[in-house]
């Protein structure tokens, strides 16, 4: 198992750094996913050092870093969508199980001596799209296993967890592979499974009420990814990810290479090195705090990148092994700056309703970028030398830095995106039935002409609110014959959506109306109107 993503904000006032602990259920689940993300960082050191006794090709090698994260790619939209709809306990324990078995096979094959490079990726594959399946939901339950203001806290830890699994997963891995080989490693990965199973089996989770419906599959995706759209905050962190990910991925990719080829270490070795850059990720969950009080997310974020950067120079060029496991401390440092500094910005810019679709589309971004850039800079050490790749791959991430300039983080920070509520019940005859549909609803504004212009930009800022919480289309035009006369429509796909529309509009979607509102001259409200498309069979 692998919470994927580590996120480290600041602990809410009011709750200490280790409250979390207190509730047995969150105790019991961070114990259990310590022991299971070690057996996953097992496994990835396992897995990248057979490869290179299986195929002495670059290219082969960074396969496994790509089979590793292509998974997350493909599978992790679809695994948010799921979490948002379906019980998330239900939808855990059946991560696992897929898990456990995936790991099994991989283990028994490998004992038996009929590992490939083929098999191995495939199984390492099969991993990876349980990973996939868990991440979304794993962030998902957090906030029901905590009280509201122990969630940062909560984070944090789980943060901490994962980085702990790092720093002690490769080095256990290097030790074992240099006395049992790599099917000890497989074994006891599936072995880590068994806890985080366990817990999720004996937690009695309290249902959710939903006064409406859940969604149904396809429809749900498109919300996500229209919310994704119409985000602009969260799009920024997005271009931000790809700027760094790609070609982060090198220092991941071809670190197997380097060990064995370029400082002629062992698995041990190469474990160790692993293990300084979990160390110094742990660090760095530590430190962080510090540096966000006196650094923007974007001065902190490029110098992460400069360090990174830095660091994978020293992987192409040092071969002292004492330097380069120096650099792995820096790297480690700097990677977990980036990804949480990346991850918090998602997260502000997300509202709950839809938090593990678009946390999945960031995961997608992040593991594709990963995956893509480690076949392509594999591809790239085959061709032109491992030290080659990796110094361009330093220069690329020098050069993305400057997305800083076009795209900076922080955008979400001042968005409450906590549920208004504030919309009236819509005025109706009787209940249309909850199918009915499309729907149009349309708001009719008096507005002053000499605030034509200002009112036109608020009005396209208003267009992005209403699509993200639900409308397929909108438009606002002007009545021809009655100058200041404006009418703005926003379609739905039933009525059901538009009920779900009520629910989702946040309390900056709320200062925004008012904001457009305040245009309006005239002694009633913009009126609104709700239009149903007609029911098909109508009159015949």
């Amino acid at each position: 198992m692998t919470a994927a993503v580590e996120r480290t904000p600041a602990p809410a006032s009011g709750a200490g750094a280790w409250s979390p602990f207190r509730r047995g259920t969150f105790r019991a689940l961070w114990i259990a996913t310590v022991a299971s993300n070690i057996g996953t960082w097992m496994h990835d050191v396992g897995a990248g050092w057979f490869m290179t006794s299986l195929s002495p090709s670059p290219f082969m090698v960074a396969l496994v870093q790509a089979a590793t994260t292509l998974p997350m790619f493909l599978f992790a939209l679809p695994s948010g969508v799921l979490a948002d709809i379906v019980d998330r306990r239900r939808f855990l324990i059946a991560a696992q199980l897929w898990g456990l078995a995936a790991a099994l096979t991989l283990g028994i094959l490998a004992l038996l001596g009929l590992v490939g490079p083929g098999i191995l990726l495939a199984a390492t594959f099969a991993l990876g799209a349980g990973a996939a399946m868990n991440a979304p939901a794993f962030q998902a339950i957090v906030p029901e296993l905590v009280p509201k203001e122990e969630l940062s806290s909560a984070v944090a830890l789980n943060s901490m967890g994962i980085n702990v699994s790092r720093a002690i997963g490769p080095a256990l891995a290097g030790a074992i592979l240099s006395f049992a080989g790599p099917a000890a490693v497989f074994l006891l990965n599936a072995v880590s499974f068994l806890g985080v199973l366990a817990v999720l089996l004996a937690w009695k989770r309290e249902p959710t009420p939903n006064r409406l419906p859940p969604e149904h599959f396809v429809p749900a995706m498109r919300a996500g990814l229209r919310y994704v759209r119409e985000a602009p905050a969260l799009r920024t962190v997005l271009v931000r990810a790809v700027a760094f990910f790609a070609f982060g991925s090198a220092a991941w990719a071809l670190l197997p290479i380097v060990t064995r080829n370029e400082l002629g270490e062992g698995p041990g070795g190469y474990g160790i090195l692993l293990a300084c850059i979990g160390v110094g990720a742990v660090a760095g969950a530590l430190l962080l705090p510090r540096f966000r009080a006196r650094l923007s997310a974007d001065r902190l974020t490029v110098l992460a990148t400069w360090a990174f950067a830095a660091a994978t120079l020293a992987l192409a060029f040092v071969r002292t092994y004492e330097l380069v496991a120096v650099a792995m401390l820096v790297a480690g440092f700097s990677w977990i700056a980036m990804l949480s500094s990346l991850n918090v910005g998602a997260q502000q810019a997300t509202a709950g309703w839809v938090k593990a679709r678009a946390l999945s589309v960031f995961l997608v971004v992040f593991f594709g970028s990963m995956a893509g850039g480690s076949a392509v800079w594999g591809q790239v050490a085959t061709l032109a030398g491992t030290p080659t790749a990796l110094a361009l791959a330093a220069a690329g991430l020098v050069l993305g830095s400057a997305a800083a300039l076009r795209f900076p983080l922080g955008g979400g920070a001042g968005l409450d995106l906590a549920p208004s509520m504030h919309w009236p019940t819509p005025m109706v005859e009787h209940d249309p039935e909850p199918d009915r549909g499309p729907v149009m609803v349309t708001v009719e504004y008096r507005i002053d002409p000499a605030d034509a212009a200002a009112f036109a930009a608020a009005m396209a800022e208003m267009g992005r609110s209403r699509r993200r919480s639900g409308a397929l289309s909108w438009g606002v035009f002007e009545d021809a014959a009655a100058q200041g006369r404006y009418l703005e429509y926003f379609i739905l796909q039933s009525w059901l959506d538009h009920l779900r529309q009520h629910e989702r509009v946040s309390r900056t979607d709320q200062t925004l109306q008012e904001r457009v509102r305040a245009f309006h001259r005239g002694a009633e409200p913009p009126r609104v109107s709700h239009l149903l498309a007609p029911a098909v069979g109508a009159g015949s």
